[in-house]
């Protein structure tokens, strides 16, 4: 079974700091991530020695978010390469973790063939195990160079729509420092207009039931320096209402070949309303949460998360009395509906934005053609 075990650190995070990292103590490697659960009363860490301690970690939301959980699959693999556990058995549990978010399983399948290469050349699994590791490495640099090039591409495209400046941009659950190997998808690209003095506003939704966004986005925000509000999911449409919004910049954890967008639940809501307040809603994702085999959003798997996430106010800091171990609010026996993502239709996105640029209108040609040209890209880097 999994040695896992939490050390609380002071609460002197600079911003910035990675939300997981690799490290070989003299007892064997592991994987040291930052404990998102605890945010922001406590900031935890939680380190893993095998992959089965990792999958808790993604299921239970310690380490969450698209691009991050791409990097956690393929740190796990090298994980159970370098301790000698059995790779395959280790790859498709992480895999199948969270079956919504497809950079998990793309980090775990680059992994394991850059082990399953090495072992075919050199025989020996313990040799192998450096090529998985470099693999995690690999993709963790790739992440954070995406996350610098989206920021860039997303702000360019917000001063042409927005060419007065000034932007209030509204967000939805987390998007930064804590799901990326850089500073994140949307959030980056607010933070890159902060930086570039033309942020006014940022609105973050609560994202309810896990308030990612009162605990994460505004922990984030308030580390960064950024002028931020934080408002219940509900008020969003007041917001719209009054003409308080610029733009919505969401993340996404699935994006179909037709463009369609997996994300946190309550972001269909909000591109329903910027539709019909004629506002920009941009998705900011890399290249690699593009699902060219997943055809349409009817075809993205949607997890359904516990119903005591709703029932029940998860206070790590407070004991509870609920079957979750909350706080109860809703009477004993209440059934819950609790979908983690819910999905936007192409029609509904202004535009989506990955490293190799932004794509306005979304079409299957014009994603298929994002996509072709990311893996072209990739072989030039491979041959240079």
């Amino acid at each position: 079974m999994a040695d896992q075990y939490a050390q609380a650190r002071e609460d002197n995070r600079p911003p910035g700091i990675p939300a997981l990292r690799w490290e070989e103590p003299p007892e064997g490697p592991v994987l040291v991530l930052l404990d998102q659960t605890r945010l922001p009363a406590q900031e935890v860490e939680l380190v893993c020695t095998d992959a089965p301690a990792l999958v808790e970690a993604i299921r239970s939301l310690a380490v969450r978010g698209a691009p991050l959980l791409g990097i956690a699959g393929a740190y796990g693999v090298a994980l159970a390469a370098a301790r000698g556990f059995d790779v395959d058995d280790a790859a498709d549990a992480l895999a199948g973790a969270r079956p919504t978010a497809v950079n998990l399983s793309v980090g775990v399948h680059r992994a394991r063939s850059a082990y399953h290469t090495a072992l075919a050349e050199t025989g020996d699994p313990l040799l192998a195990a450096p090529a998985a590791l470099a693999a995690a490495r690999q993709l963790h640099r790739e992440d954070a160079r995406a996350s610098a090039r989206m920021a860039e591409h997303g702000l360019a495209l917000l001063d042409e729509l927005l060419p007065a400046g000034g932007h209030r941009i509204l967000t939805h659950c987390n998007t930064g420092a804590l799901v990326s190997g850089g500073e994140g998808t949307a959030f980056a690209v607010a933070l890159a207009a902060h930086r570039a003095g033309r942020l006014r506003r940022l609105w973050v939704d609560e994202t309810r039931p896990l308030l990612q966004g009162a605990r994460l986005t505004a922990y984030e925000a308030a580390r960064n320096g950024l002028a931020y509000t934080l408002l219940a999911d509900n008020a969003a449409g007041s917001l719209f209402a009054a003409g308080e919004v610029d733009a919505v910049l969401i993340g996404a954890d699935r994006i179909a070949a037709d463009g369609s967008v997996a994300n946190k639940v309550g972001s269909y809501p909000l591109a329903v309303l910027a539709r019909y307040h004629h506002v920009p809603f941009i998705v900011v994702a890399p290249v690699t949460t593009v699902d060219e085999r997943t055809p349409d959003g009817a075809s993205i798997e949607v997890e359904q998360r516990p119903g005591h996430e709703v029932t029940e106010l998860a206070a790590p800091q407070v004991p509870g009395t609920g079957a979750g171990g909350g706080i109860p609010v809703a009477p004993l026996g209440t059934q819950a509906y609790n979908p983690a993502f819910d999905v936007t239709p192409p029609e509904l996105v202004t535009a989506i934005v990955t490293e190799q640029g932004a794509l306005s209108p979304v079409t299957a040609e014009g994603l298929a053609e994002l996509c072709a040209r990311s893996r072209r890209a990739a072989e030039e880097h491979g041959r240079g």
